[in-house]
């Protein structure tokens, strides 16, 4: 199957001051001179103690597919602002510079470069949009989607949210976050076409109208579907017509032979708490235990935590706006900022300060690697000068407490970040989404400490820093102040 990016040219989804730029770079400056700008973030969704990165496979279909047809050239043309000769170079543009990531589905922190860029600085400064554009986006869904699947604990959810997200893309690969992020499916028939995503649905209230009456309406759906028979029963009335014709439809069913393999209801409104003990009594005394019971409209991770502690008798979640729009907190803030300028066949280190303290960046061309102690549980990450060996010191350094020297003995690192693109041409293949997903499920499972799941005040992972790049850092910052 083509790519989106293959169907349709998206190459100019960038704001006009990175083309005025690059029409600078390429009047005054040496075009094929090499820069290094790191992609990161400042703060986890929701006060959360992690994010999941998603989002890089839509970067490298990007990067590989960048080009500007006649139609961008005119367009551009007709803006008047940029020379003949830049537009020429743009007409025959390719990406070809090198790109560093972490694996997609990785557990991420704030203020470690997620992705590196390492290409000539036209290259590497017009292509800041889409990249924060993707990873801004399904990082976050990713994330909301996690902390919603282990609000669940255990219950299956699905993704409902297609028709309250912000658009057509925005609900499709919305759907494929959520999905990386824990989610068990998708109603987007998209998402599951474009990318392998079971999709699961049952009707809507529209369905049950129709019919001259509700019992009808359930008779004929599980006529049509005895293998996928979930019965919307808050239309008109739960507990006093919708579960009494459900279990009526699900008697006809089991006298007539039919065994369904997925059979059930779904509650959409009302006190989801109060109305799942009750449903489950009825079926449970009608004698139809294993009828699932399902439940969706607006749920979050919050409401579903509360719903439970209630005593909900819930098998699974339908979950739409809250988690595709990321509604509690829909800003995840990645940036991407310039950290090194090749000079005389050295990176030459670069620094932003700023009266913020948070916006102040970390510098050069640099390696990031996770600590990991003897029970393969996740300690720290570690910021290095590229190319250092990260445990030679002994010990690094919490950049927030200088004064403490954390010991490296019996913690072994793991590189982060790998090459991804190569000269604009990928090293790898595709990796399937199903690896993606098991990835964030493995590291979060195994490798993440409780305390950082926490909702609510969550342990802080520790970014520390080897003494030489912190080293690096201070005589920067030292100069330029």
């Amino acid at each position: 199957m083509k790519s989106v990016y293959e169907m349709r040219n998206i190459s100019m989804m960038m704001d006009l001051y990175e083309l005025t730029m690059a029409n600078g770079y390429f009047l005054t400056e040496d075009r094929d001179k090499k820069v290094v700008f790191d992609l990161f973030y400042r703060k986890n969704p929701d006060g959360g103690g992690y994010a999941i990165f998603a989002g890089l496979e839509q970067i490298l279909e990007y990067l590989e597919g960048m080009h500007f047809n006649r139609h961008n050239i005119a367009y551009l043309r007709s803006l008047n602002m940029f020379d003949e000769g830049f537009l020429q170079y743009l007409s025959d543009f390719r990406f070809t510079g090198d790109v560093y990531a972490f694996p997609e589905g990785t557990i991420m922190y704030p203020y470690e470069p997620v992705i590196t860029v390492v290409a000539n600085i036209v290259e590497a400064q017009i292509i800041e949009t889409e990249l924060l554009s993707e990873v801004n986006h399904q990082s976050l869904v990713a994330t909301k989607a996690s902390r919603i699947v282990r609000a669940a604990d255990g219950r299956g959810v699905s993704d409902f949210g297609a028709r309250r997200a912000h658009n057509n893309d925005a609900a499709i690969y919305g759907a494929r976050a959520c999905y990386i992020g824990g989610v068990s499916g998708t109603a987007t028939v998209a998402a599951g076409a474009y990318f392998g995503i079971p999709v699961s649905g049952t009707m809507a209230h529209s369905y049950v109208m129709y019919y001259k009456d509700e019992l009808t309406a359930f008779r004929t759906f599980a006529k049509i579907y005895p293998d996928n028979c979930i019965l919307l029963t808050d239309t008109y009335n739960v507990l006093r017509s919708g579960v009494p014709n459900a279990i009526r439809v699900f008697q006809e069913m089991r006298d007539q032979g039919i065994h369904s393999k997925n059979y059930g209801i779904r509650l959409d409104s009302g006190d989801l708490a109060y109305l799942s003990i009750q449903a489950r009594k009825m079926l449970n005394d009608a004698g139809f235990p294993e009828a699932k019971i399902v439940v969706s409209n607006s749920l979050d991770e919050f409401t579903i935590r509360s719903i439970l502690e209630q005593g909900a008798r819930i098998d699974a979640f339908g979950v739409g706006e809250r988690m595709i729009t990321a509604k509690s907190d829909p800003v995840f803030g990645a940036v991407y900022k310039l950290s090194a300028v090749m000079e005389d066949g050295v990176f030459s280190p670069r620094i932003k300060i700023s009266e913020n303290i948070e916006k102040v960046t970390n510098p050069g061309l640099k390696a990031v690697y996770r600590l990991y102690d003897e029970n393969g549980h996740s300690v720290a990450d570690l910021i290095a000068l590229a190319g250092e060996d990260p445990l030679a010191a002994g010990y690094v350094i919490d950049p927030e407490k200088p004064w403490k020297k954390i010991s490296l003995e019996h913690l072994t690192a793991r590189p982060l970040q790998k090459k991804v693109l190569e000269n604009g041409v990928r090293t790898e293949p595709e990796e399937n989404i199903e690896i993606v997903r098991e990835r964030a499920a493995h590291q979060l499972a195994a490798e993440v400490w409780e305390q950082e799941k926490r909702f609510e005040n969550p342990h802080r992972h520790y970014l520390d820093m080897t003494p030489a790049y912190y080293d690096m850092k201070m005589a920067l910052l030292s100069e330029e102040g």
